[in-house]
């Protein structure tokens, strides 16, 4: 199964880091996000990786492109022009990194990197987020449901999406962005069905607007409720909280060796 993450925003909320790379690039650990978030999907044997570039991507291709030299200790033969590598991260994943375009909404993100995947479910994740959440359980409650899409809910402050649930676990509606503080809200783990691509329309569309609001009214917006450890990176103030954490040796979202 593929994974797709969306890595192409601006990140205005955080243009302290933003103005030289993209969110996604903003380093916890001495380590960018997306290597904290491949390395969560990869524990549960997800390896490959579709990345929705935008925003600076050229950053994101260059950390890939030289994964080996940023993340082992190096002997440069001058001589020989050669290069030797020592004690390097050998991670096993494949990343496909898709040019999405600057301006590009969530959506149509997605869209542009269809041809990428196969005809069967992939997962879905924004490039700023960390979590704990147990992937198996995402995944087999998805299969499960029989739904187009499942959505991970979890607990946050109202700047985001809020989502309002049947005792079926199917999602009844979504508010983006809600005034004041909510209950469950959209923590941005999905699992999509390719049949998805047919509500959105084009690189406008946002995926969290007509697309989610649809599949709700529809019936075929599934949950799955997680009461872990969830947090954004969209403020100075996230990147300093998730930088304490991992000082303190017990990052909660760390659950690889």
């Amino acid at each position: 199964m593929k994974t797709v993450i969306l890595a192409g925003g601006l990140g205005s909320r955080i243009s302290e880091e933003t103005h030289l790379k993209p969110k996604p690039m903003i380093e916890i650990g001495g380590k960018p996000l997306l290597w904290h978030i491949l390395k969560h999907y990869s524990y549960y044997g997800l390896n490959e990786f579709i990345i929705c570039c935008g925003y600076k991507g050229d950053v994101i291709k260059n950390y890939f492109a030289n994964f080996l030299l940023y993340n082992s200790d190096v002997t440069v033969n001058v001589k020989d022009q050669s290069l030797q590598f020592h004690q390097a991260d050998k991670e096993p994943w494949i990343v496909t990194l898709v040019d999405t375009g600057n301006n590009t909404a969530t959506g149509g993100r997605l869209k542009r990197v269809k041809n990428q995947l196969e005809d069967t479910a992939f997962c879905m994740t924004y490039g700023d987020g960390l979590s704990d959440i147990n992937l198996d359980s995402l995944l087999d409650t998805h299969r499960r449901s029989g739904n187009f899409a499942t959505v991970t809910a979890v607990k946050s402050p109202g700047r985001f999406g809020a989502l309002s649930l049947a005792k079926d676990g199917l999602v009844t509606s979504f508010h983006e962005k809600p005034k004041g503080d909510v209950g469950l809200i959209n923590g941005g783990f999905f699992v999509l069905e390719p049949s998805i691509f047919n509500y959105i329309d084009n690189d406008e569309t946002a995926w969290e607007d007509t697309p989610m609001k649809e599949l709700c009214m529809t019936g075929c917006l599934g949950s799955y409720q997680h009461n872990g450890f969830w947090h954004p990176l969209d403020t100075l103030r996230d990147r300093v909280y998730l930088e304490e954490l991992w000082q303190s040796g017990h990052p909660p979202w760390k659950i690889w060796a």
